[in-house]
């Protein structure tokens, strides 16, 4: 733990704390962020008004943005156990940076009135944030570790043992009673986050000064009299006298009394009683100071068994006539003869809630701290009273009748008349306070689980940042119960995340989500990544936080190929051209080249895109979506498993099938070829004009020439043709005479594999049974066109014995209408071969 916590266990010796909170100190370690945001904190100060006069609007909402970054920083250094505590202090820590720099730039006017606004909001919300993370640590600390440390003596202590002094009996309280502990925390809290506003200094009055010197002024002057003669004011000086004799002090020394009492109330309500304590006797009011020495516990040091040899009196502590002060407070407060200031200061230490409700009337933090102050005393008062060996003067009934659980005081603020208290009650920084108080994190989960849901009102992605790292938190020291509501909240944090669009922190908390979420949730982040180095990124952050990223990026790929995109306002694009839809879908594929141990599932999906578009036709898409896959991806597959025995069937499905459509796509671009070379045969060279007389020699010359080169260039298309024919029904019977039982059939394996409905097999068969019936005849067509035009009449017949073969059985691929065409096509083929006196197979005919 943090050497100096960021609420120091208070001096329990009393019923009131008496020091200030020490502030949180900063982390030993923060990140690289928070030194960004120092460096930009010093560029901010060498800027002149000029440039930040320049600033937009939004400048307050960037500098806030910093704290998502800043958090994952935090979070990423932590290794669990006590240093969560640590955590929490230095989220509040860089909270607190936020706060500074934008109230710097409130001060200097960046923005102008409108920027002012905006970030006075923003601040409102930090500091709301940074006062419920100093409630966390504060109450946590003490749940978690100190009551898991004194559970023990807990068990062996029934209570404080009778005959102890006033300051022992509720030091040994409490050590012993969580609860009072509890109180006490939030009224530390409540103190330590009070802000007085405007009222920091209602005293602005010269150094030093006599108590009431107006009033005194008058009373030995009468003739002077601001007022005159008619103004009646008290006869005498005594404290008492404005009650006693009911007349009021002069009027500026009632408006000095008045800023005074507020002053010592402002002390009290900020838990410096000490500081009250000085302000009385600077002003010369030493009896009020008495007043508030009052409520201190006694004790004798003298009674002690260990006092030293040396016969020497010590100092006696506290009030030994306590009870009889406390009566007389508990009057005062009670009382409708002094102003509210007064009577409530009298009401904190007398335990007076009516004098403190009246005045705190307005503000949920202020009336929460009147009515623990009050509990606090009740609880601690009837402990002295049951432990301590001594008669005290009774306490009026209204005092022990005001005894509540926090429960009812919550139930009350609730339904307080001020709209202002009832709206922060049911607000979201109200529950979740009120939640951690009363330490019902199950239902602060279930309330925060609904805030988040679709049909809710949206939240900022503040709000969810801060709520997340609760749950997180809480998860962290084992006090989630529901692990649902938990991932909910964590979930619509990533989602907020995704919508800034920096990976490194969409992977972190997305790693804290189970396992079907995570994947969901980032395979949907990167669906909307686009360019390859964005993507690199976004992987690499994806495994540095563990997330399963061949999961991951499976899912993206069957999501994106998933989309059903409508036609464009020019329809489709023409032929041998791909669409952007399909183009971003065939870059998909590049999420499964990153690791090598995906191979196998590139090659799944590449197949199955090229299934679809090749039986859309889009040979060109097929094409693009081949190009996709390394070539190389047979040897790395047979690398990943050693040997052609190890390989899984799925995999060894999968190569056969890519290893067809390589052969298809080989054939066609054969054939397209051939095709080309076919149509662009040399034109001859343009006939001269009519030949006359007048011809020269050189322009018969130059004709000649240019039939010669013609005639050359026919010869070498001829040749060109002749032999890209040959390839062509080379690589077209390829695909024909497939090995392995044929073009697009599975080979032998023993049986499916163990996913093979997850993986829609018997879909995938299917598809490659129409592809089969669909491909082949077309294949067949094209082989046999290009064996007619090049004159191989007779193997445009062969091919009639290839189909017909029971060996690979091609003829069930055909329809009676595509089978009747191709023997149409041969049909023509034997005729040609009669008309050149062979017989219809192309053999010599033999009488």
């Amino acid at each position: 733990m943090a050497d100096s916590p960021m609420f120091p266990m208070s001096n329990r010796s009393g019923l009131l704390r008496t020091t200030t909170l020490n502030n949180s100190q900063a982390p030993q370690n923060l990140s690289h962020s928070l030194l960004l945001l120092e460096q930009s904190n010093a560029a901010l100060e060498d800027q002149s008004l000029v440039e930040d006069a320049g600033d937009d609007l939004d400048r307050g909402k960037s500098r806030v943005d910093i704290l998502f970054p800043q958090f994952f920083d935090v979070l990423q250094a932590q290794t669990g156990g006590p240093e969560t505590f640590e955590v929490i202090q230095s989220l509040t820590h860089v909270c607190r940076g936020v706060v500074e720099q934008l109230e710097l730039e409130i001060e200097r006017g960046v923005g102008g009135t409108q920027g002012a606004r905006q970030r006075e909001s923003i601040l409102a919300w930090l500091r709301q944030e940074i006062y419920t993370w100093r409630l966390l640590h504060a109450l946590f600390y003490d749940r978690i570790l100190l009551q898991s440390d004194t559970q023990a003596d807990d068990e062996m202590q029934e209570g404080p043992t009778l005959g102890g002094s006033e300051k022992e009996v509720i030091q040994q309280l409490y050590t012993i009673n969580a609860t009072l502990r509890e109180y006490q925390l939030v009224v530390d809290w409540l103190e330590a986050c009070y802000n007085p506003g405007e009222q920091q200094n209602p005293l602005h009055c010269h150094d030093r000064m006599l108590a009431w010197e107006n009033t005194l002024f008058q009373l030995e002057n009468l003739q002077g009299a601001a007022f005159g003669k008619g103004h009646e004011i008290v006869t005498r000086l005594d404290p008492d006298a404005p009650v006693r004799e009911k007349r009021p002090l002069h009027a500026l020394d009632e408006e000095d009394n008045l800023r005074l009492s507020r002053a010592i109330f402002s002390a009290i309500r900020s838990g410096r009683v000490d500081d009250g304590l000085k302000l009385c006797k600077h002003y010369g009011q030493t009896w009020r100071a008495a007043i508030l020495e009052g409520w201190r516990l006694h004790e004798d040091p003298n009674f002690e068994q260990n006092v030293s040899a040396v016969h020497e009196k010590l100092p006696i502590e506290g009030n030994p006539r306590r009870d009889i002060w406390k009566r007389c407070a508990w009057m005062l407060a009670d009382s409708k003869n002094y102003d509210e200031y007064s009577r409530a200061t009298a009401g904190v230490f007398s335990g007076h809630l009516g004098s403190l409700k009246s005045l705190l009337h307005s503000s949920w933090h202020d009336l929460l701290w009147a009515h623990l102050k009050v509990q606090i005393d009740i609880r601690v008062e009837s402990e002295i009273r049951g432990c301590c060996l001594k008669r005290y003067q009774p306490m009026p009934d209204d005092y022990w009748n005001g005894k509540m659980t926090m429960e009812q005081i919550f139930d009350e603020l609730n339904v307080a008349k001020d709209a202002s208290v009832r709206d922060f009650a049911q607000g979201h920084l109200g529950i979740i306070q009120r939640h951690l108080i009363l330490d019902t994190c199950g239902e602060l989960l279930q309330q925060m689980g609904r805030w988040v849901e679709k049909d809710a009102a949206p939240l900022s992605p503040h709000q969810l940042r801060f709520m997340a790292h609760i749950v997180l938190f809480l998860r962290q020291i084992g006090r989630v119960e529901q692990e649902q509501q938990a991932e909910k909240i964590i979930a619509a944090y990533v989602e907020a995340l995704m919508a800034r669009g920096e990976p490194q922190l969409i992977a972190y908390y997305a790693a804290a989500l189970s396992n079907p979420l995570q994947v969901k949730l980032y395979s949907r982040f990167l669906e909307q990544v686009e360019q390859k180095r964005q993507r690199e990124l976004a992987l690499d952050a994806a495994l540095q936080a563990g997330l399963d990223v061949e999961q991951i990026t499976r899912i993206t790929v069957e999501n994106i190929r998933s989309i059903r995109h409508a036609p464009g306002k020019f329809g489709e694009p023409p032929s041998g051209e791909i669409s952007v839809a399909e183009q971003r879908k065939i870059s998909a594929l590049e999420w499964l080249l990153h690791l090598p141990e995906q191979r196998g599932e590139l090659l799944w999906q590449a197949n199955a895109m090229m299934r679809i578009y090749l039986a859309c036709s889009k040979v060109e898409c097929m094409r693009q979506t081949f190009r996709m896959v390394p070539g190389d991806i047979v040897q790395q597959i047979m690398g990943l498993y050693s040997s052609v025995d190890n390989i899984p069937p799925r995999e060894e499905c999968c190569l056969k099938e890519y290893l067809c459509y390589k052969v298809y796509l080989s054939g066609v671009d054969s054939f397209v070829e051939w095709n080309r070379l076919q149509q662009n045969r040399p034109k001859k060279p343009q006939p001269g004009a009519t030949a006359s007389s007048q011809d020269n020699f050189t322009e018969r010359m130059a004709s000649e020439r240019k039939e010669q080169t013609h005639r050359t260039e026919v010869l070498r298309w001829e040749h060109k043709v002749k032999e890209q024919a040959k390839q062509t029904i080379e690589t077209l019977y390829n695909v024909l005479m497939f090995p392995d039982k044929g073009w697009l059939v599975d080979p032998f394996i023993a049986k499916q594999p163990e996913n093979a409905a997850q993986l829609n097999w018997e879909n995938r068969l299917l598809q490659m049974e129409k592809l089969r019936s669909i491909c082949l005849p077309e294949i067949a067509l094209l082989l046999n066109e290009v064996m007619f035009k090049s004159g191989d009449f007779a193997g445009c017949v062969r091919l009639a014995d290839e189909i017909s073969s029971e060996s690979r059985q091609l003829y069930k691929v055909y329809t009676k209408h595509k089978l009747a065409e191709l023997l149409a096509k041969i049909a023509n083929a034997s005729l040609e071969l009669l008309n050149t006196k062979l017989d219809p197979w192309g053999y010599p005919i033999t009488v």
